[in-house]
């Protein structure tokens, strides 16, 4: 067995262990998900279940990329450095929902928070990157598209998180293939990425409808912050959109929904957004829409793959 299968391994073994004691300390802490309104009725039945279970499979992924670096394996500290600044502003988000009954920290305060957290995230991502594939290899140029793809993926994978396993599945999906088939992998960014990997599956065991635990903000921010964080350390940040292809397109949904609703005076392109609600009110289940999905997301993966293995 290769390193990066043994820390999958290890990794979805200890996270399946400790999920079942996270959980009920969580309902203990009553971290129970608040529902927005405007949801359907299959929505609000979830009420209550607890949140902010990514704090573990986080937490699992950044002890195996200190232990990486421990052991001398280079290349950990952008996907760390993302992991922890997206799990502080999540784990904020969802104390502020829980605490005060509302949707959490308002966005004219939460995105200058990810802006300022996200600098740290995208100069180290693009200090530790080589070249960057179909850009300049100047700072000015690759910081800043750097800074909006951090900022913008977070977002993406927290509007995704909207239904039993599909956030979490399309995560998996995503950052396999940055550190597994893509080019420029290093051995504490892959201990990173295959320690998430391992962990979110054994989270996908409870998350998996009827889910008996959310990530929250706290996962799906890490998971957005880390993920990017990963991709333009290789080289990758144009490819970015294609990997994660799915959440580009669910953001997409919403930007175009509150974007027509404006300029139509109160007229709708989809049913509801993100578009997985559209797909969840035209009578597809849960199930069938995180497999679907999750099926669209691979394909895309291996677009960019292939794409990538054709630019070099």
């Amino acid at each position: 067995m290769t390193l990066d299968v043994i820390t999958f391994v290890v990794a979805f073994g200890v996270a399946l262990l400790l999920y079942p004691p996270a959980i009920r300390t969580l309902r203990r802490l009553r971290s129970g998900q608040v529902i927005q309104e405007e949801l359907p009725d299959s929505h609000q039945r979830k009420a209550g279940t607890p949140t902010g279970g990514g704090i573990l499979f986080v937490s699992l992924a950044i002890l195996g990329g200190l232990l990486a670096t421990l052991a001398g394996h280079p290349g950990a500290l952008p996907a760390l450095a993302g992991l922890v600044a997206g799990v502080l502003i999540g784990f904020a988000d969802d104390r502020a929902k829980l605490r005060v009954g509302t949707r959490g920290i308002p966005a004219r305060l939460k995105f200058p928070i990810q802006v300022v957290l996200g600098v740290p995230v995208a100069w180290l991502a693009t200090v530790e990157a080589g070249p960057q594939l179909w850009l300049p290899a100047t700072t000015w140029v690759v910081f800043p598209l750097a800074l909006v793809a951090i900022v913008a993926t977070a977002n993406a994978v927290n509007i995704t998180d909207g239904m039993d396993g599909l956030a979490g599945g399309l995560s998996v999906i995503a950052i396999a293939t940055i550190v597994l088939f893509m080019p420029g992998a290093t051995a504490g960014e892959k201990a990173v990425g295959m320690t998430l990997c391992g962990a979110l599956i054994a989270f996908l065991v409870f998350n998996r409808y009827p889910a008996r635990v959310f990530m929250g903000d706290t996962g799906a921010l890490a998971i957005g912050f880390g993920m990017a964080a990963m991709a333009i350390q290789q080289g990758l940040l144009l490819l970015l959109p294609l990997v994660a292809l799915v959440f580009l397109l669910e953001t997409l949904s919403v930007i175009i929904q509150v974007a027509y609703f404006k300029a139509s005076g109160g007229r709708r392109v989809f049913t509801m957004t993100p578009i997985h609600y559209t797909f969840h009110h035209e009578g597809w289940s849960e199930n069938r829409i995180a497999l679907a999905f999750w099926g669209a997301g691979l394909v895309s993966a291996l677009a960019a793959v292939a794409l990538v293995k054709l630019a070099v």
